[in-house]
């Protein structure tokens, strides 16, 4: 198993709570984490018919098998075992006692809400981070090939293609549970809204041209949408907006969980078709949100992750508290060279956003770091300095 930064914070939720859920996408390596931390406890997939059969038809009956706690894989499949589980934990009191996880959360979510409350821990598991994979030197060499390939395990811990691993994935996850939950009739219809918003991504969400485009109803484009975001699929980031007037803009941002999925829905079959996308800088930019969002997942921190745009244009890529009324201004830039114009919506906001503290970062595309007085300059392939700064706060 690769090392996974979320390990210890798992190991200590368990000692600490009665249940703890793990979620993210399919393929992002919950099984095998929640496999090594298992320990004592039997491991059961609910993915299996026979025993998902049993769970929904017995409850009770299936979850007196064990008694000292079982590890339940993709426990979305049977929502019916949450209220017999309050009542089992209820009674025995220990920590630690089940360990689940779950791909889709859109039911989860309530379930958990409704039954569980206060007895569990959710966490939240991507796909790796890049200093997962630097760690044990696997981590690509250079931009492109990250973008390309992506951070799913599968591609890194076996010898399969990104393009047929990523076919193989839209096909058998995204297009066979997504849909089956959505009761998506037109399967030419849904892929091609799944393609317009990898078309979309780095970009502000505008429903209406989205679902024109798509030719479906703004409602179904909503629902579309929200299932798409709660079976872990893309990321909607919200804007940071406070009571300076109506200049600021207060739509979303989409991303996608992994920018090998996007890249390979907008049709890159090899890394040197990614470097002539004209959505290479949006792709560069998803890839450092989500590692932005990884490092808050992986020590067991809610996501607090921000944008900042005013109707003028000037945005601030993404703004991370760190203090109260103090951020971190994060610049996001896919060349590979520092031009001095990469610091001009930081240096607007820092001006003109009164009554806030704003600490100014750079990414971008090239190999050295750089410390300068409009801000701290850090390289794609070394993020740690941010990273560190953050979590420290």
């Amino acid at each position: 198993m690769f090392p996974r930064t979320l390990l210890p914070v798992l190991e200590r939720h368990l000692s600490e709570f009665p249940v703890v859920a793990l979620t993210g996408p399919r393929q992002s390596g919950k099984t095998t984490l929640m496999k090594h931390v298992a320990g004592h406890r039997p491991y059961v997939s609910l993915e299996d018919p026979d025993r998902r059969a049993y769970a929904l038809e017995d409850p009770r009956g299936f979850l007196a098998q064990f008694p000292d706690g079982a590890a339940l894989d993709e426990i979305q499949r049977c929502p019916a075992l949450f209220s017999y589980l309050q009542g089992i934990v209820d009674a025995d009191g220990r920590a630690g006692l089940f360990l689940l996880t779950g791909s889709q959360q859109f039911g989860m979510m309530e379930s958990i809400t409704q039954s569980l409350a206060g007895r569990i821990s959710l966490l939240r598991l991507w796909p790796f981070a890049l200093a997962e994979l630097q760690a044990v030197d696997a981590a690509p060499a250079d931009v492109n090939t990250l973008l390309f390939k992506g951070l799913f395990p599968r591609l890194y811990s076996g010898n399969v293609s990104p393009a047929d691993w990523y076919s193989n994935y839209v096909a058998t996850y995204l297009e066979r549970d997504v849909r089956q939950f959505l009761n998506v009739q037109n399967l030419a219809l849904f892929q091609r809204f799944v393609v317009l918003c990898a078309g979309r991504a780095g970009q502000l969400l505008n429903i209406d041209a989205l679902a024109s485009d798509a030719g479906i109803s703004r409602p179904t484009a909503n629902g579309w949408l929200s299932v798409l975001e709660a079976s872990h699929v893309i990321v909607i980031v919200r804007p940071w907006f406070a009571h300076i007037g109506k200049r600021l803009v207060k739509t979303p941002k989409l991303y996608f969980c992994d920018t090998g999925l996007a890249a390979w829905l907008l049709g890159a079959k090899t890394r040197d078709y990614v470097a002539g996308l004209p959505q290479r800088g949006a792709l560069f930019e998803n890839w450092v949100m989500m590692e932005l969002l990884k490092a808050q997942a992986n020590t067991g921190i809610p996501p607090h992750l921000f944008f900042l745009r005013d109707k003028s244009g000037h945005e601030i890529d993404a703004l991370v508290p760190t203090a109260p009324d103090t951020f971190a201004a994060i610049e996001i830039k896919a060349g590979e060279t520092v031009a001095a114009d990469f610091f001009k919506g930081l240096e607007y906001w820092r001006k003109n956003l009164p009554g806030q503290t704003l600490h100014p970062w750079l990414v971008y595309g090239g190999i050295t770091p750089q410390s300068r007085e409009r801000g701290k300059v850090v390289s794609w392939n070394n993020l740690s300095p941010l990273l560190d700064a953050l979590l420290s706060a």
